[in-house]
């Protein structure tokens, strides 16, 4: 169902079982897939959204990015099926370096937040009220922001790690990892996480066990890194190609 008031680009391709709200603009180059649900006075453009996605009330979507050098080039934003973004949150399409802005599957973007140019978001990621994703921050699946953080350009967070509210993060953070603080410090582990990706106990000693060498052991980090080499765990393997593929350095206790 398309109300009335909406606008639809001609260029625009809509599948069935959408509902799109009042006065929602539907813009240029825009695919929308089966069962999406976009609320009144939304804008989108420049966009593919998933199926069976839901978008509240007053969000942009696929605007030009917030980039001086952005010249105009043709780039889009890419939103995964099943991913809900909630009212007055600002997802800007990229830039020549990457082309897209992408945000997975299964997603929560809560009220006010804001996706930057060339971010790219993966699987099942929760992002807080008023919580800001500068460009080009690459996040892995099952993070959690809380709300009102701010994240550095370039920064990566790996996989399963959580960030508490008001955070400033200006370095990456690795995976499984809990941080807080203006300029974030590591403060343990998401072990509630793990728990809920239903990791067996061992694989949790052998997190707890990369973390205690890292940054509990007194050695440097390439040594800490070499004796890590030495695990079998995936998860393990993780942290140590994570850590090796940073440059902006990671976050520590």
């Amino acid at each position: 169902m398309i109300h009335q008031t909406a606008i639809i680009d001609k260029t625009a391709v809509i599948e069935n079982n959408v509902e799109i709200g009042p006065y929602a603009v539907i813009g240029p180059e825009t695919i929308i897939k089966s069962g999406t649900k976009i609320h009144g006075q939304c804008v989108i453009e420049y966009s593919e959204i998933g199926a069976n996605c839901e978008i509240f009330n007053f969000s942009s979507i696929g605007k030009r990015p917030q980039d001086l050098k952005y010249q105009g080039e043709k780039t889009k934003v890419i939103v995964g099926d099943g991913t809900t973004v909630r009212e007055c949150v600002t997802l800007n399409r990229g830039t020549a370096a990457a082309g897209q802005t992408v945000v997975g599957k299964n997603c929560l973007l809560m009220a006010c937040a804001h996706i930057a140019h060339d971010c790219i978001l993966g699987d099942n990621v929760i992002v807080g009220y008023g919580t800001g994703l500068a460009g080009h921050v690459e996040v892995g699946d099952d993070v959690i922001f809380s709300g009102s953080i701010g994240v550095h350009q370039f920064c990566k967070i790996g996989h399963s790690a959580m960030i508490a509210g008001g955070a400033k993060v200006v370095m990456d953070i690795i995976p499984f990892a809990m941080a807080h603080g203006d300029r974030a410090v590591l403060n343990g582990l998401n072990l509630v996480g793990m728990k809920r990706k239903r990791m067996k106990l061992s694989e949790i000693e052998e997190v707890k066990n990369a973390y205690r060498v890292l940054f509990m052991s007194k050695l440097v980090l390439a040594d800490a890194l070499a004796k890590l080499e030495e695990s079998q765990s995936q998860h393990v393997k993780d942290i140590v190609t994570f850590i090796k593929n940073s440059q902006r350095g990671i976050v520590r206790p």
